[in-house]
């Protein structure tokens, strides 16, 4: 009698859940079938391939409730379950499947709580004398003001056991941290909720991993584009990253190799850093697959998936031949689609809960033509001439001279709000300035319905935004013009549109950037 293996997918599709959870599954059926292992899959999702009929040997087609999945197995009696590729649904099931007498495969339901449980991570981390950012928890808004008050403004608020950062808000005072800690709790539920220092122009790092429980190897070290405070699922990233230093990269790698052992990874893991004044902090860590594993895996050419599935059923990476880091030798850009255009009047700016509903890839040479075609797939066609509309908050506004002056030089025609123009004017760089919307005509809106905008950056004032600024990037989804709202972004965009102007974009297949043999870390 064939060996049976379980495994819980992510549950109906939503805002603020990947499509990469399905991929994980699909690979991981895949991969048992390899291994002459029975594939049981329970999901249900109509949208996804999960639920295709010949993609698992059975299909259970239910909610993923511990109810459920206790009647699936006594049906099925299966060797064990996987609940590493479905996201944080089943993630959240691995303690009571554990307490039903469930046998989990892969990394243990205790070092998945370890990393899910704030106080015993943060032992976790001071034993092995990593850094993240000062912290504290709370259940009301008063535990939470006076933690706020301790380790100072501006606070990340989260509620723990989410997916998506969802009702994650980042407070710059106190009447802000009120309005948000009520939702934050609503969604928290028995769990407290989580208020973390918020380090402002941090770099975020991502990286995947994947261990045999001996063995431990880094599948990709990712730097996202925009700076901290975007959630994970909504930032452009870059692999290989192109900022970091050498010094940087070897502490993340250490710390990465660190935790893993700690938490005697069988499967994938997933941590995210925050870079600042050269020192790294760590900010999660995912003792599961990531929304990022499909994309490492095709830029490194790696199927990380199989090689989790496989290790779970006890095999070792050393005999799958995954022994090394892969740097390649090309760049790959992971770039969100957002679903902006079907909710008019919805503000499109990014923060820490996630509005994406998918990803495409730009992969070329170097970093401008791969972020050209990131941004061409994801359905923003940047212009090669035109006008261009400024308006940023007063943390950017010494950011933004050189990207002014860099758009001034490619030919572009420059449109600002009357605070962005003075900072402007200063460096001698001019800027046609636009009345306030309230104030007169013809404003922003008007020119944008003139189709005289080619391109918008505008920063957010704060987390409760001015009712101009919503107005100004509704519109900009409205009239299909491409955007930036974050100095991060509009840096990589100026940056594309003068690789638009100089070079033309070439295609070629992942096969031919495999040939381009990847750098091995020693």
């Amino acid at each position: 009698m064939k060996k049976k293996v379980v495994i819980l997918g992510g549950g109906p599709n939503r805002i603020g859940q990947g499509i990469e959870f399905d991929y994980c599954c699909c690979h991981a059926a895949y991969a048992l079938k390899e291994e002459g292992v029975e594939s049981i899959m329970v999901n249900c999702n109509p949208e996804t391939v999960s639920t295709d009929y010949d993609t698992s040997d059975k299909l259970y087609f239910e909610p993923l409730t511990l109810e459920d999945i206790m009647n699936i197995l006594e049906k099925e009696k299966p060797i064990g379950v996987i609940v590493q590729f479905g996201g944080q649904t089943p993630l959240n099931l691995a303690v009571p499947l554990l307490k039903a007498g469930v046998k989990l495969l892969g990394t243990s339901a205790d070092s998945i709580d370890i990393a899910e449980d704030r106080k015993r991570f943060q032992q976790m981390l001071h034993k092995l004398g990593l850094l993240q950012p000062v912290n504290g928890t709370a259940f009301t808004f008063e535990q939470a003001k006076e933690v706020a008050n301790k380790i100072g403004y501006p606070v990340l608020i989260r509620p723990s056991y989410v997916l998506g950062g969802r009702a994650m808000e980042i407070a710059y005072d106190e009447q802000v941290l009120e309005k948000f800690i009520k939702e934050a709790s609503e969604v928290s539920g028995e769990h407290p909720i989580l208020v973390d220092k918020f380090l402002e122009d941090a770099i975020e790092v991502d990286v995947d991993l994947v261990g045999d429980g001996k063995d431990f190897i880094i599948g990709g070290i990712m730097e996202h584009i925009e700076q901290a405070g975007v959630h994970s699922g909504d930032a452009a990233m870059s692999l290989p990253t192109y900022t970091l230093s050498v010094e940087i990269l070897k502490q993340i790698r250490q710390a990465t190799i660190y935790m893993a052992k700690e938490l005697h990874i069988i499967g994938l893991m997933n941590v995210q850093y925050a870079v600042k004044d050269g020192k790294v902090y760590i900010l999660e860590v995912n003792p599961r697959a990531s929304r990022t594993v499909p994309f490492v895996s095709k830029v490194i050419g790696v199927p990380l998936v199989n090689l989790a599935t496989k290790v779970m059923l006890g095999k070792k990476l050393k005999d799958l031949g995954f022994t090394k880091e892969i740097i390649p030798r090309h760049v790959a850009i992971k770039e969100s689609v957002f679903p902006f255009n079907r909710f008019p009047g919805v503000d499109i700016i990014l923060g820490p809960e996630m509005k994406s509903t998918g990803e495409v890839m730009g992969i070329d040479v170097d970093f401008g033509q791969a972020y050209i075609k990131s941004q061409l797939a994801a359905g923003q066609k940047l212009p090669k001439k035109g006008n261009v509309f400024i308006s940023v908050n007063d943390r950017d506004k010494r950011n933004i001279i050189l990207i002014a002056k860099k758009l001034k030089d490619l030919g572009f025609k420059i449109y600002a709000s009357g605070g962005t123009a003075a900072v402007l004017a200063r460096s001698k760089i001019t800027a046609k300035v636009l009345p306030k919307i309230s104030e007169g005509k013809p404003n922003v809106l008007d020119l944008m319905k003139e189709g005289k905008i080619q391109l918008v950056i505008n920063t957010p004032s704060g987390r409760i935004p001015r009712i101009d600024e919503v107005k100004i990037r509704s519109q900009v989804v409205l009239h299909g013009i491409p955007y930036s709202t974050t100095i991060f972004g509009a840096q990589a965009t100026v940056n594309g549109i003068e690789v638009l102007l100089k070079k033309k974009l070439k295609v070629k297949s992942l096969q031919e950037y495999y040939k381009i043999k990847g750098k091995k870390v020693k």
